[in-house]
């Protein structure tokens, strides 16, 4: 995908019609993509302990479980990390990415932590590698009114 990108150079504005399944944005994860709509990259962490996590979830190293969340937050991360795995997708399971493949999906090892996954941009698919350093891209939608997560090769 070679969409144009903004000032910024970790954010793309694409402006084509979105034919992809919708991301599933629900009551627990809107404060996620509501972040990702101001290009902060949020996740889930215990305000007792420190311990960070994704997806949302209660903290497992503190002795006490909250019930309602109340240790809990969202708070903005660094967005950086290293490649944990990867898979190259060269055939099309939906028609929305026919203009994507090959892509790379990607699950990246925060440093803080946690394991998210997203696909790559700005980088050849094909030399993705174990560890590789990434970063945090945005892909906003305007007409859509969304922001995808994206990963891109970290720049050192």
């Amino acid at each position: 995908m070679n969409a144009p990108t903004t000032a910024q150079d970790n954010v793309i504005v694409d402006e084509r019609p979105w034919k992809k399944p919708w991301p599933n944005i629900d009551f627990d994860s809107e404060p996620f993509w509501d972040g990702l709509k101001e290009h902060k990259f949020l996740l889930w962490r215990c305000k007792t302990c420190g311990a960070w996590y994704w997806p949302k979830s209660y903290c497992i190293k503190c002795d006490t479980i909250d019930p309602k969340m109340g240790n809990m937050a969202w708070e903005e991360a660094s967005g950086c990390g290293k490649v944990f795995s990867v898979n190259v997708v060269y055939y099309v399971f939906h028609r929305g990415f026919a203009e994507d493949v090959p892509y790379a999906h990607i699950v990246m090892e925060t440093e803080e932590g946690p394991l998210v996954s997203s696909t790559l941009v700005q980088g050849d698919p094909e030399k993705v590698e174990i560890g590789m350093p990434l970063e945090v891209a945005y892909e906003d939608h305007p007409n859509e009114g969304f922001t995808m997560l994206r990963f891109r090769p970290r720049k050192e």
